[in-house]
């Protein structure tokens, strides 16, 4: 009893004083619930589970400062599985509660998880407004190309001419860039993974939540039930090297099996180029600069995976810093108060015109 006790102190203080790395020691399993994880067999959703849950010990915080907050969809049940606080909200709408749970408590750790579904077509407002006010906190996009919870209808990510059950003859839809739109809403840390690369998205997620800000990561995650294979070209040994650039500041975008292959501006449109037949050498490639302001040279990227025969990019496009929405609106009432007084609630209810009802 008297160290059960000591531990319960221990993670007290730890949670009181807030220094990173004060919680008490931690483990993958202490993120694992008690739920039984409930996805299809082969699904890229418990590759992603498992790396947020390995990682989440290293970004030295108690659980009881972390909430994870999810939509509707099959990537939405991820609160059940994480041992932290969740909450599973309606369709779409995972942005707007995250929203009020950091202005409650600013201090929490907060995780969006939704779908290419959930966030970009019920949700897609909420998506954009949630980008543009940077918020600091974390969201992690599954993106499958498809409706899976429902079985198997088209997403606003499948690509034009997807048959699915409600396109028989073929989705008439332009789809959604997840990583165009959210730089075009302004968001301050852009990124791409791979559920398959659970090496490089357990990086990705931990530099997303040292991010102060609202981090975006889309994640290539696959569906083997109701559009299996769509991101393979991307993610296995025997194509990824040819159909992926990975980003890394400062470094020209340099790909192929072979590292034989870049990627050049020619005018304004990127370009594969070979650099070893002498026409052209490393320097006459984009050097990618994550910490740009400007998002002409991560717009370009994201354009690239629209773009038939151009590698998709991997990792971080644009991450920069911008003041954080709950810190501005805790300033701004800081300033009234200090102008204008505490306030009372009955006051402000009985000012101006009243009426009595009878």
């Amino acid at each position: 009893m008297k160290k059960k006790r000591l531990q319960n102190r221990t993670a007290r203080e730890a949670r009181e004083s807030r220094i990173p790395g004060a919680a008490p020691t931690l483990a993958r399993k202490d993120f694992e619930s008690d739920q039984d994880v409930r996805w299809c067999p082969g699904c890229g959703d418990y590759s992603i589970l498992a790396q947020t849950q390995r990682i989440m010990p290293e970004l030295g915080i108690p659980r009881e400062d972390i909430v994870f907050i999810s939509g509707i969809g099959c990537s939405s049940r991820f609160p059940y599985y994480m041992n932290t606080y969740g909450f599973h909200t309606i369709h779409g709408r995972a942005p707007t509660i995250a929203t009020g749970v950091k202005i409650a408590n600013p201090e929490l750790s907060v995780w969006v998880v939704t779908g290419d579904g959930d966030a970009l077509s019920i949700g897609g407002n909420h998506f954009i407004h949630l980008m543009r006010r940077n918020f600091d906190l974390n969201v992690l996009l599954f993106n499958n190309r498809i409706y899976g919870l429902t079985k198997g209808q088209y997403s606003p990510t499948s690509e034009q001419g997807k048959m699915t059950k409600s396109t028989p003859l073929g989705s008439l839809d332009t789809p959604f860039n997840p990583i165009s739109l959210a730089l075009a809403s302004g968001a301050t840390f852009v990124a791409r993974s791979l559920d398959r690369d659970p090496d490089h998205l357990r990086t990705v997620i931990k530099q997303a939540f040292e991010h102060k800000g609202t981090a975006f990561i889309e994640i290539y995650q696959n569906c083997n039930v109701f559009n299996d294979k769509t991101f393979f070209a991307y993610t296995e040994k025997e194509t990824k090297a040819e159909n992926t650039v990975f980003l890394e500041h400062g470094e020209p975008l340099v790909f192929g099996s072979e590292r034989d292959k870049g990627i050049r501006l020619n005018g304004f449109h990127p370009e594969v180029v070979d650099i070893t037949n002498g026409e052209y050498t490393i320097k006459d490639l984009i050097v990618h600069d994550r910490y740009a302001e400007d998002t002409t040279g991560a717009n370009f990227l994201a354009q690239m995976s629209d773009t038939p025969d151009m590698p998709h990019p991997i990792g971080i496009f644009r991450s920069v810093t911008h003041p954080c929405y709950e810190n501005l609106m805790t300033d701004q009432i800081a300033f009234a108060k200090e102008r204008m007084g505490e306030g009372e609630l009955e006051a402000l209810l009985n000012a101006g015109e009243t009426w009595t009802v009878t």
